[in-house]
């Protein structure tokens, strides 16, 4: 049971810091997960985050129910999605009222305007650290500008870029090609 309440606290407090989404949230996952709790690899912290990418629902709320599951069962990853989307329910809730009322001022819409460009910088921070993680020689380095390029110019599904990488990497490795 205590190890259940210390899924659901690590996950609420990673969901009541994360503005601007999944990929805003990957520095503070990394740090609570990873870092604090030891619950994840980094590496395996990548692969939940693309699972959660290609998967139905929300990148965050995925991510908690893997490291959750594989923490603690199935009971381990309902609890770490309660706690992802507890703050944010709670949250919602309290302002949904207030910020309708206030967002034609022009303080509010500054303050978000701040908001934004900080969570620019969460996500560009989150994609250098996997980036380094997953970048790691020559193969990897092509895949990743294909798909960089790939998904500026074709307005093809993230998914269709996940399983082609996923296909790639596999052919690959049966190929011969060296991977660390």
């Amino acid at each position: 049971m205590r190890k259940l309440w210390e899924l659901f606290i690590s996950f609420a407090k990673v969901g009541v810091m994360t503005f601007g989404g999944g990929y805003a949230m990957l520095p503070i996952l990394q740090r609570e997960i990873v870092d604090n709790k030891g619950w994840a690899t980094e590496e395996e912290l990548m692969d939940y985050f693309a699972i959660g990418q290609c998967t139905p629902g929300i990148i965050a709320v995925n991510t908690a129910t893997f490291i959750g599951k594989k923490t603690k069962g199935i009971l381990g990853g309902i609890v770490a999605t309660l706690g992802i989307v507890f703050p944010s329910l709670v949250i919602i809730s309290l302002l949904a009222g207030v910020i309708e009322a206030f967002s034609h001022l022009e303080v509010v819409q500054n303050a978000f305007g701040g908001i934004r460009v900080c969570v620019c910088v969460l996500i560009v921070n989150g994609v250098v650290k996997l980036y380094k993680k997953a970048v790691v020689d020559k193969w990897t380095l092509a895949i990743f500008i294909l798909v960089t390029l790939g998904s500026y110019f074709l307005p093809i599904s993230p998914v269709i870029f996940v399983l082609a990488a996923a296909i790639i990497g596999l052919l690959i490795k049966e190929l011969g090609g060296k991977r660390k």
